[in-house]
């Protein structure tokens, strides 16, 4: 009995199966975890020739699902070394969507290395078992010392947002001068230029809450005189940060040893929002009312999309949600909706049971989406005859009539006794 050929359409979906199999990239996810590796802080930075390198990586879930065990390793190859092999797997644990966490790794640099930019690779994955991913990092190596003369000076800070929330993402940028006002200066009868270098720019933070996202700055170039450059770091306030000011660090090395300086960097946090408070009594008169709120921006800058939005149960207010748009610091604006009680609130209606209202102010602090929520409001309810009122009317208007009646027959008999 002769074999059964297989069908080749068979044969291709295999072959194609295998191929899917064999080329799938290595990547450090499990459903959809997605970790990213950033080296957030190179101390001291360059690194300096034959002293100890402390390396603090920082790894982000940047996913939708949550990694449940993640490893962070370093490969280091010369001319770095770690002080311990056992300390070169780092465990971090489970990483929800959108957190981040970062280790420590204390490296030496030999002391006959060459100064220049050297790699480093950094591994990551979810959980044990799953494959590694890695990526490289470049590693500066030692500083030269130039002739020129130009000094740099701070100029600006700006912060963005200006105050931050715990929690809030941002950025600081400082604006670095060249103070010199001449191409060329005369020391001891020597000409010098007065072009000022950053070899390397790096932030710092000095304090628990507040997180710098960014690597350093590195070979920035020339400044010349009266010139001037931007440097922008990406920087984050946890949620735990603490209210107050927040001081950071940036050290930058300049021409030579005698032109390294330290700035102090000082951020602001502030936990104060927006404010919703009724500004008339709470009451629906028989199922119906214009219900009236004062909204306040009590945060030291100002917040953009400012948007109000009220909920009770068995209660429908038009607009649906009222758009405020911007508001600066101490800024007050007064809103109002009209409520109307449908049928769900018929039961509540009779015993004149209090609604309970809530009101969530949602609001933006530069690039960060906040919600507040007002949730400790009632409703009154009352009812009114409005047959008895509408009796009222009818009888004041027929004694009216009446008067009226009766004025006109006494001017008409006064007029015939004339």
């Amino acid at each position: 009995m002769k074999g059964m050929k297989p069908p080749v359409t068979s044969i291709i979906v295999f072959l194609l199966l295998v191929s899917s199999i064999f080329s799938a990239p290595v990547s450090a996810s499990t459903a959809s975890a997605n970790l990213k590796v950033t080296i957030v802080e190179t101390n001291p930075y360059p690194a300096k020739i034959g002293e100890y390198l402390d390396l603090t990586v920082q790894v982000e879930n940047i996913g939708r699902d949550r990694a449940e065990n993640v490893d962070i390793e370093i490969v280091p190859e010369y001319p770095f070394s770690l002080d311990s092999e056992e300390n070169a797997v780092q465990n971090i644990g489970s990483l929800a969507p959108g957190k981040f966490a970062s280790r420590e790794f204390h490296l030496f640099v030999d002391k006959n290395a060459q100064k220049g930019v050297r790699s480093i690779d950094v591994r990551v994955r979810t959980d044990e078992g799953d494959p590694w991913s890695e990526e490289s990092f470049d590693i500066r190596i030692g500083t030269e010392t130039f002739d020129s003369k130009g000094t740099v000076e701070l100029a600006e800070i700006v912060s963005s947002p200006e105050v931050f929330m715990p929690g809030d993402r941002g950025t600081i940028t400082v604006t670095l001068n060249n103070t010199a006002t001449a191409p060329t200066v005369t020391i001891g009868e020597e000409d010098y230029d007065t072009n000022a270098r950053i070899q390397s720019a790096v932030l710092r933070s000095l304090s628990d809450g507040i997180i710098v996202l960014d690597a350093p700055y590195g070979e920035m170039g020339l400044i010349g005189p009266g010139d001037s450059i931007k440097l922008t770091f990406n920087v984050m306030a946890s949620e735990g940060a603490n209210e107050g000011t927040h001081n950071l660090e940036l050290a930058i090395e300049g021409n030579s040893f005698d032109y390294n300086s330290r700035k102090n960097i000082p951020l602001e946090v502030d936990s104060s929002n927006v404010k919703v408070i009724p500004s008339k009594p709470l009451t629906l008169v028989n199922g119906e009312a214009t219900l009236e709120f004062d909204v306040a921006n009590t945060h030291p800058n100002s917040f953009s999309s400012v948007s109000i939005r009220p909920e009770a149960e068995g209660v429908n207010f038009y607009p649906v949600e009222y758009f405020i748009g911007p508001m600066d610091p101490d800024e007050l604006f007064t809103i109002k909706f009209d409520a109307i009680a449908d049928s769900s609130l018929e039961n509540k209606r009779k015993t004149s049971e209090p609604v309970n209202l809530s009101l969530s102010a949602s609001y933006s602090n530069g690039i960060n989406e906040h919600e507040s929520l007002v949730s400790n409001l009632h409703i009154k309810q009352i009812e009114e005859n409005q047959r008895s009122n509408s009796g009222l009317i009818t009888a004041s208007i027929l004694l009216v009539a009446l008067a009226a009646a009766g004025v006109f027959l006494y001017r008409k008999k006064q007029r015939k006794n004339k």
